[in-house]
């Protein structure tokens, strides 16, 4: 009954976006779910070991386009993904918040709870989005 309960959440995670649920959707959101850093296509990938990249790929960006995660580019030269909270709009710069790179195990760590100082940028300028990425050693790598 547990695994029912987990799918049935998995479910209506997707459907609050407005997100068919077809099984790889699922299947890639709950590998989403047990990560506690932002991951990149080719982990997704290695997770998914006999998935189309195609449909992986396709699968990130329409949970990207439906606000299900964001998108991050931190020192590691690939976009990783993260979830995004249950109230997120994506909105710049209302849901722009801190993101930890470790530059020893390469891992990206989001900090949805501490958000980033309004930055001030000439009339001409128009920002759709930001990413705010810290770079340093995280706990397990400092021990």
């Amino acid at each position: 009954m547990e695994s029912a309960t987990r799918n049935n959440a998995l479910v209506e995670k997707l459907e609050s976006r407005s997100i068919k649920p077809t099984a790889m959707r699922l299947l890639v959101l709950e590998y989403l779910v047990q990560k506690d850093e932002a991951v990149n296509l080719s982990d997704v990938e290695q997770h998914f070991k006999n998935s189309d990249r195609t449909t992986l790929y396709r699968t990130l960006k329409t949970f990207e386009d439906k606000g299900l995660v964001h998108e991050i580019h931190d020192l590691s030269g690939s976009a990783k993904y993260a979830l995004c909270a249950d109230d997120c709009s994506c909105a710049y710069p209302e849901d722009v918040h801190v993101h930890f790179y470790c530059n020893s195990c390469k891992k990206t760590y989001c900090f949805p709870d501490r958000s980033v100082p309004s930055i001030s940028l000439p009339d001409d300028y128009h920002p759709v989005s930001g990413d705010f990425v810290i770079n340093g050693v995280c706990p397990t790598c400092r021990n």
